[in-house]
């Protein structure tokens, strides 16, 4: 077996984690067919204890512990020096050191990259084949708060919004293959770099169906009467923390003049205080993390996904539809993600469609809600293998 270096910005585990889904069966898939050498942060205290999962998959790792709160300080020294905050954020002596030490141990020819802030650790060692995994454009995710925000912070999300995009421009000229979670995403980016454009790929997430199934006996998690709504994610996450304020302004309180039972569960670790906040409110229930999402979905009524900022594929999206449980997208939620609106999921694209769409499910007008589940679990088992989808990493890292 070959060497491979893997960088990570993020401990790849646990495997149900949403933002972890993608890097933890990207590792596993690459373990079984080279000797990985992963360099990984841990910022988050509760992670730790999963370090021994990780290094079981590994021919050897580091894990260089951050602290979100002081990192976010440091990187504003960024703007001193006219670079990308994100960069900045992810610089540690230590993991340049460990990284330099590997490859000269170890005489590593390829390397994968795994988020654009983690490529500043492959850039000097040129005569290796190197793939990066955008997985998104996060460019782009800057630009999109840049535009929900005031001054001075739209100031700064714009100017990492561009900052950003010129090293990604940078990565994907310098690098052999660049890959992103879907093929809009994929397309968003050759827009953006043209110069580029025929090393740019994509390959999709995949879903564990066998652990987000509906055949599982899950104990609901509700109290008796109750009728649910869900949404999944992590609650630190901005884009995610506008869906659930956004929903709970505009659509939950039409629905509960209609379903006083109507409960609207917020699951997910770190709420934020704004999150918290919205708990104090009639009929909403934020759960903070949980142990197991699927009992949550599983006995949900309907997943919502009314996300106003995104980029590639909602994994959220992807369990319900796996569980089988009827899901109500907007229009970003579905990007990326090929299912038939009106068969496999229910598109609303503003608050008053959303009302509808939830209502008509409640209210078992629509006879074909039960349909929808079993034709979105039907869509994600044909078309979201992680086996499959991860296929094309080899043939890029092997290429020549």
């Amino acid at each position: 077996m070959e060497d491979l270096l893997l960088l990570i910005h993020r401990i790849p585990y646990p495997p149900n984690k949403g933002d972890k889904i993608r890097s933890y069966h990207l590792l596993k898939h690459l373990a079984r067919h080279y000797r990985v050498h992963l360099a990984t942060f841990v910022d988050d205290p509760d992670d730790w204890q999963y370090v021994p999962h990780v290094e079981a998959l590994c021919a050897s790792s580091h894990f260089a512990a951050m602290k979100p709160l002081v990192a976010r300080v440091k990187s504003l020294g960024a703007l001193l020096k006219n670079r990308s905050l994100s960069l900045e954020y992810y610089r540690d002596k230590s993991v340049e050191r460990w990284v330099r030490q590997a490859v000269a141990a170890h005489g590593i020819e390829r390397v994968l990259v795994f988020s654009s802030a983690m490529a500043q650790y492959a850039d000097p060692y040129r005569a290796a084949r190197r793939v990066v995994d955008f997985v998104d454009v996060d460019s782009d995710k800057w630009r999109q708060y840049a535009e929900k925000k005031s001054f001075p912070m739209s100031w700064l999300y714009q100017y990492e919004a561009q900052r950003l995009l010129s090293y990604e421009r940078q990565v994907a000229r310098d690098y052999d293959a660049s890959l992103f979670v879907s093929a809009p995403e994929a397309e968003l980016f050759r827009q953006l770099a043209p110069e580029s454009s025929v090393k740019i790929g994509h390959f999709s997430n995949g879903v564990d169906t066998d652990y987000f199934s509906p055949h599982d006996n899950h104990v609901s998690p509700y109290a008796a009467g109750e009728r649910a709504l869900v949404f999944t994610g992590a609650m630190d996450y901005w884009p995610n923390v506008d869906a659930v304020q956004w929903f709970c302004d505009e659509v939950f309180p039409q629905l509960r003049t209609r379903f006083p039972e109507l409960r609207f569960y917020i699951v997910g670790s770190r709420p934020s205080p704004a999150v918290q906040a919205l708990g104090q409110r009639p009929g909403v229930k934020v759960t903070g993390t949980v142990p197991d999402v699927r009992p949550y979905i599983a006995h949900a009524a309907v997943a919502v996904a009314p996300l106003r900022i995104a980029r590639g594929i909602q994994n959220k999206v992807l369990e319900a539809m796996a569980m089988a449980t009827p899901v109500v997208v907007s229009p970003q939620a579905l990007e990326g993600i090929d299912a038939v609106p009106g068969s496999e999921l229910v598109l609303a694209e503003d608050a008053a469609a959303f009302a509808d769409a939830v209502a008509t499910l409640l209210t078992g007008l629509d006879s074909a809600a039960s349909a929808i589940g079993q034709a979105a679990r039907a869509k994600v088992q044909s078309q979201y293998s992680w086996s499959s989808n991860l296929a094309c990493i080899g043939e890029n890292l092997e290429c020549s």
